[in-house]
């Protein structure tokens, strides 16, 4: 019989960042309050990088996108929204992908500005 030692702690190794007060549970990074997977990477959360993927690829109409969004992501459009304007204000979504943030940005204020 075989018996496994444990090694040495995250407390025992001076190298560890969870020894310089970073919060971490489980892989998880808290973000305003909020936990987030890591993403690729980037800091984003699989489900933001995949939001994102949804809204680069072009759509032939509404109907098609919003299917999508229910059966890839397994949340209303409406959440989708929210969630991708969150994005639009993210500075990790704009190194993710800079030509889809940016072009939405564009297309947010000008609606704005038309209200």
């Amino acid at each position: 019989m075989t018996v496994d030692t444990p090694g040495p702690g995250p407390s025992d190794d001076p190298a560890d960042p969870a020894d310089e007060g970073e919060e971490q549970d489980g892989g998880r990074e808290r973000d305003g309050g909020r936990e987030r997977e890591p993403g690729p990477g980037d800091g984003l959360s699989d489900r933001d990088v995949a939001v994102l993927a949804v809204e680069r690829r072009g759509w032939p109409g509404p109907g098609a996108k919003e299917r999508a969004i229910r059966e890839r992501l397994g949340i209303s459009p409406t959440r989708y929204y929210q969630l991708l304007n969150a994005l639009l204000d993210d500075p990790r979504a704009l190194e993710h992908d800079p030509v889809t943030v940016n072009r939405l940005r564009r297309v947010r204020d000008e609606r704005r500005e038309r209200r």
